[in-house]
C-alpha cells in the first residue's frame, strides 16, 4: 500500500465545518464527528504538490480552463464510465448542490412539480423548496436491507401532479443504491414519455463496490439529461468548490448556462481549476486503495453488528461512503435515537429523518475516516444502546 489511510490527523483550527464548530452545534468536545460527507484524508499528493506550485507562484489573476483540463475530465471518464463528451458540453458551477438549485430555475416554474426519490440528499429537498415549486416524491422501496424503486408510482406521480423535473440521485445518498442498466433504462423511458427532464446527480460515483458498476446517465438517455459530476468526494476536494456539469442538449444547456451566468458565476478558481485536474491525472492508485479502505471499514460495521448488536440492519452499501443504519428495531423514537446518540454514545451523525420521512428510525454514517474512528464509533455505539 502507498498510501496511509489511518493516520488520525487533526483537523480543528481549519474552520473545517465538520470539526470546528462543536459549541455552535451544542456537541460535547469529545463527540466523534461521522456526519457532513467530507473524507479525513489528505488527498491526493500530486494535488497538494500542484497547490503548492500555484501558491508558490505568487499570481493569483483570473482563470479559465486550458485544453489538458477537459482532456484529464474526459479521459477520468470514458475510462471510469466509458462516458463521452466534449468541452463546450461541460457547464462550470461551484457545487453540486448549486448546480441541483440552477436546474429547478431553468427547467421549470414557481409551482411546477419537482420529482425526487425519498430518503435522499436534503439537499435535493431544499432546492425544491426554496425555489417554490411543488415537491413530488415517489418513496423508494425498502426491503431487506436494500431499496427499489417503485416504477408504478413513479409514472403515475409524474402524469398526476405534472412532473416537469427529475432530481436523480446515482449513487443514491443516504441508502447506498447503486442502480442497474434495467433501473436506469425504465427511469428514463417514463420520463422522456412525459416530457421530464432527469438532472442526475453521480458525484458519488467512484465509489462502487463489489460487481456493482455504475452507469452514467449519459449512456442512458444523453440528451434528455445533464449529469452533475465534481472532484470534491472522489478527491476531497469540497472547499475548493469546482464542479462539471456535462449537459449534452444544445437547448438546454444553452438555458441552463444563461440561468447560471444571471448569478455572476462563470469559471471555477484558480486552485480548484488545478487540483481538479491534478486529481484526474494522477489519482488513479489513491482512489483504489482509498475504497478498499473505505470498503473494509464497512465490513468492520457489519461484522460487529452481527455479533453484538443483531437488531441493526445495515442498508446493503454498493455505493458512496455513507453507511445507512436501521435502527427501528430499538423501538426508540427518532428523538429518542438522537439523544443516545449524542448524549451517551457522543457520535454526531445526519439523523435519517433529515432526507425525508421515509428515514425515521434510521442514522448515516460517514465513514471517510480511519479504522480506529469506526471502532470507537461502534464501541460507542453498542454501550449506548444495548447497555
Amino acid at each position: 500500500m502507498m498510501y496511509d489511510f489511518n493516520k488520525i490527523i487533526d483537523r480543528k483550527g481549519t474552520s473545517s465545518w465538520k470539526y470546528d464548530f462543536y459549541e455552535e452545534y451544542n456537541k460535547p468536545s469529545d463527540t466523534l464527528s461521522m456526519w457532513i460527507a467530507d473524507m479525513d484524508f489528505p488527498t491526493v499528493p500530486e494535488v497538494v504538490k500542484k497547490m503548492e506550485d500555484v501558491a508558490t507562484f505568487g499570481i493569483y489573476g483570473y482563470s479559465r480552463p486550458m485544453s489538458g483540463y477537459y482532456e484529464a475530465l474526459k479521459n477520468w471518464y470514458k475510462t471510469h464510465f466509458d462516458a463521452d463528451f466534449e468541452n463546450e458540453q461541460v457547464v462550470f458551477t461551484p457545487g453540486i448542490v448549486f448546480a441541483l438549485n440552477m436546474a429547478v430555475k431553468t427547467y421549470t416554474n414557481e409551482g411546477d412539480g419537482v420529482l425526487v426519490m425519498r430518503p435522499v440528499y436534503y439537499p435535493f429537498l431544499n432546492a425544491i423548496k426554496n425555489n417554490k415549486r411543488k415537491l413530488i416524491n415517489s418513496p423508494l422501496v425498502y426491503s431487506d436491507g436494500k431499496y427499489s424503486i417503485n416504477f408504478t408510482d413513479l409514472e403515475q406521480k409524474i402524469v398526476d401532479e405534472k412532473v416537469k423535473l427529475m432530481l436523480f440521485c446515482n449513487p443514491h445518498n443516504p441508502v447506498g443504491r447503486v442502480y442497474t442498466k434495467d433501473e436506469l433504462d425504465r427511469v428514463a423511458q417514463i420520463a422522456r414519455k412525459h416530457g421530464v427532464f432527469v438532472c442526475a446527480d453521480e458525484i458519488h460515483s467512484d465509489f462502487v463496490y463489489g460487481d456493482n458498476k455504475h452507469i452514467s446517465f449519459l449512456n442512458i438517455d444523453r440528451e434528455n439529461c445533464m449529469v452533475c459530476t465534481a472532484p470534491s468526494k472522489t478527491f476531497n476536494l469540497a472547499g475548493l468548490q469546482t464542479s462539471n456539469i456535462i449537459i449534452p442538449s444544445d437547448s438546454r444547456r444553452a438555458a441552463y448556462r444563461e440561468t447560471v451566468t444571471s448569478t455572476g458565476y462563470e469559471y471555477p478558481n484558480i486552485f480548484g481549476l488545478n487540483a481538479c485536474e491534478a486529481a484526474y491525472r494522477h489519482g488513479e492508485q489513491w482512489l483504489k486503495e482509498l475504497l478498499s479502505h473505505i470498503y473494509g471499514n464497512y465490513e468492520y460495521m457489519v461484522d460487529f453488528c452481527k455479533k453484538k448488536m443483531p437488531r441493526v440492519k445495515i442498508a446493503d452499501l454498493q455505493g458512496t461512503y455513507l453507511p445507512w443504519f436501521d435502527m427501528s428495531a430499538y423501538g426508540l423514537s427518532d428523538e429518542e435515537i438522537l439523544t443516545k446518540l449524542e448524549k451517551d454514545a457522543r457520535i454526531w451523525l445526519d439523523e435519517g429523518t433529515l432526507f425525508g420521512t421515509e428515514g425515521s428510525g434510521f442514522i448515516r454514517f460517514n465513514i471517510a475516516c480511519p479504522r480506529d474512528t469506526v471502532v470507537q464509533a461502534m464501541d460507542r455505539l453498542y454501550e449506548a444502546f444495548e447497555k
